[in-house]
């Protein structure tokens, strides 16, 4: 069967199959950008579309990518460069908004209604959020700020993506490629080249200070978690930041500690052999000997690349280890 990519035009009421040039590539990140499709096709006087057409992807019946197109750009030969994105795309809009009481995906089902987006499961995130005002921003941004609360205050991380034209959230958790005893494994014989990093300089904190402005008692209020081994260790990485009115201080700072007090890896590999089901926000298998260390571990994909071309299929991935930080 293999890839195939069907563009509607733009009231949907045709599909066409087009001729494609080689080299269709998808892209995904964790947080803050929609998927992407890039791919050029062959422009006939059939081929009728333009800005706003829907796209799919489908390989060997898998369902890839649904989205929309956004750019086109005529080349010689006339060849058609065209850029698509997923629903995650009207993200970008801004706007005002002010909740109260809502979890994470209860703002995210309430923004998709009034965008007239669609949806699929939605999990439920549990922290309520007691009140927050979002000016002149971008809905990824409110709805990653949401998703940072709940971080900071339960240490689950959940993860944001357009499954085929409906707009997913689900725990980090259940992000796992493939089954317990058959889960996804990257190693050397799969990527064609690496590179691997460990570091303590970014989103890593030994200590964490909490402060709260309590104006009924008129005292500030100190919270503050920390490991002295590490400290020992590293010397003293702090953490500090201001409490909103409703937060368990003691229990978020001991959250925030077991998030942040680990060393942070990230691992680059390239051309390693694609696979369908991995994008930004899987969780993989990765058995490398690095000398110094041997990775054996899951890791978090922080962005993916899938390179479609004919009888080949490759992905480009960023993946993150240690401290999964939203």
């Amino acid at each position: 069967m293999g890839v195939e990519l069907i563009i509607g035009n733009e009231l949907g009421t045709k599909a066409y199959l087009p001729a494609v040039e080689e080299g269709i590539e998808w892209s995904t990140e964790r947080k803050g950008a929609p998927g992407k499709l890039t791919f050029k096709v062959l422009g006939d006087d059939l081929l009728d579309f333009s800005e706003g057409s829907p796209v799919r992807l489908k390989e060997n019946g898998d369902e890839i990518f649904f989205g929309f197109v956004f750019s086109r750009q005529q080349q010689a030969g006339r060849l058609v460069s065209v850029t698509a994105y997923d629903q995650l795309r009207y993200l970008k809009n801004k706007d005002t908004i002010v909740y109260e009481d809502k979890t994470a995906d209860q703002l995210i089902q309430m923004i998709a209604e009034d965008y007239m987006l669609k949806t699929g499961t939605l999990e439920n995130t549990g922290y309520v959020i007691a009140s927050r005002v979002e000016e002149n921003t971008s809905l990824f941004e409110m709805i990653q700020n949401a998703l940072d609360v709940t971080l900071e205050n339960t240490g689950n991380l959940y993860v944001l993506y357009d499954d085929f034209g409906k707009i997913t959230l689900k725990n980090m958790s259940s992000m796992a490629v493939g089954n317990a005893g058959a889960y996804l494994m990257l190693d050397e014989e799969t990527g064609e080249n690496y590179t691997y990093t460990s570091s303590i300089d970014e989103n890593t904190f030994n200590k964490i200070k909490l402060t709260y402005d309590n104006e009924e008692t008129g005292f500030r209020e100190v919270y503050i978690a920390q490991d002295s081994g590490n400290i020992n260790r590293w010397g003293v990485l702090q953490h500090f930041d201001t409490l909103s009115k409703g937060e368990n201080g003691a229990a978020k700072a001991d959250a925030l500690l077991k998030l942040y007090n680990i060393k942070t890896r990230s691992l680059k590999l390239t051309k390693a052999l694609g696979d369908n089901r991995v994008r930004a926000g899987s969780f993989v298998v990765v058995s490398l000997d690095l000398g110094d260390i041997k990775v054996q571990n899951f890791m978090l994909v922080e962005s993916c690349k899938h390179t479609y071309r004919e009888r080949e299929h490759w992905m480009d991935l960023t993946l993150r280890g240690g401290a999964f930080i939203g």
